[in-house]
């Protein structure tokens, strides 16, 4: 919003300089019956205020003109001055060129995640992405709350809020309109989050982006039970409602606390978090495949435990059997402490 304010102050400012321009000419041409060269050398000349004289004699008529065309000609340069000032001394400029610059970076991504709407949300999202070591770019009307956020340094590396140091690359504008997705990359990018404080805002932004890129992984947020079914219509793969889900671990914390410690320590909201990862079979090293479970033997070689399995045909088996021999589609999941996964890495993982 404030990006488009900027340009419209440079926009009315040119305006009002050709406005001033055409209305010179014109009233040199048809009071004074100057030609077109004569016309511009003398509205020039009046505006710059430089006074090299009348190339013939003023009428009456034409006195009272240039009287009226000075000083509309001191509104208008006072206007572009205060224009000029606060473009070169208030940092317009530096911000309009990171903005430029943070579009042009952002039209290179491929593959990235979009996460729509800056709030509670919006943010967490953000946090886990990064520190999983996806590139973000981030879609938010509201430019003062970034500012707050960054310290002004849209696009900038910065430590703060609890974000890991990186680069916000963010688009402002509406999420819910072709245009603004196009600017994030949402055709190239894998995911979108959409996490803004409006329901209907969320199904126009899963219905937007899934004509966008039908490939793309759509998450979204819903506030009332009643809009999952118009979400997940809408294209969303999945309909995350956090006042639901929060309510609900509260419960649980009543009645089976040790289980939502458990979780606590799996999602990274306890001190003391485990980290669980997933490797497809098609990223596990070629050597390790059609092995069955045992062989892989994961908690030996790393001290990790493997805690489910996803079969291709997307059903999920929760502490699969040592017998179970991995085929193509299949996706481990393995729970551990970092040190543990990045072993796993390590010693699993194809090259």
């Amino acid at each position: 919003m404030l990006q488009r304010q900027n340009f419209n102050r440079i926009f009315l400012a040119f305006a009002l300089t050709l406005t001033s321009l055409l209305v010179g000419m014109g009233g040199f041409m048809f009071i004074e019956h100057y030609t077109v060269s004569e016309a511009f050398y003398m509205t020039v000349t009046t505006v710059s205020t430089v006074g090299y004289g009348q190339l013939h004699p003023f009428s009456a008529a034409g006195r009272l003109f240039v009287s009226f065309y000075i000083l509309y000609n001191l509104v208008v340069v006072a206007y572009l001055v205060s224009v000029f000032s606060s473009f070169i001394f208030d940092g317009e400029l530096r911000k309009i060129y990171n903005m430029f610059r943070t579009d042009q970076e952002i039209k290179r991504f491929s593959g990235h995640v979009i996460v729509c709407g800056f709030g509670r949300n919006g943010r967490r999202a953000y946090q886990e992405l990064r520190a999983s070591g996806a590139r973000v770019v981030v879609v938010e009307m509201n430019q003062e709350l970034m500012k707050s956020i960054t310290d002004g340094r849209t696009g900038e590396d910065y430590d703060g809020d609890g974000i890991p140091g990186g680069s916000i690359y963010t688009v402002f504008g509406d999420a819910t309109t072709d245009l603004v997705l196009k600017q994030a990359g949402v055709e190239r990018a894998s995911a979108l989050i959409t996490a803004l404080p409006k329901d209907a805002d969320n199904v126009f932004v899963a219905l937007s982006a899934r004509a966008l890129n039908p490939h793309l992984k759509i998450i979204a947020r819903a506030s009332l039970k009643t809009s999952e079914s118009k979400l997940l219509t809408a294209g969303a793969d999945s309909v995350v409602m956090p006042d639901e889900i929060g309510g609900s671990h509260m419960a649980k914390l009543v009645v089976r606390p040790d289980v939502i410690r458990f979780l606590d320590l799996i999602s990274g909201l306890s001190a003391d978090k485990m980290r669980l990862e997933e490797m497809s079979f098609e990223q596990l090293r070629k050597d390790l495949r059609g092995r069955n479970i045992r062989e892989l033997d994961v908690r030996s070689v790393t001290g990790a435990t493997i805690i489910g399995l996803r079969q291709a045909d997307g059903s999920l088996m929760v502490s699969p059997g040592v017998d179970y021999v991995l085929a193509p589609g299949d996706v481990l999941l393995v729970l551990g402490s970092e040190e543990q996964i990045e072993t796993f890495e390590v010693r699993f993982r194809q090259l």
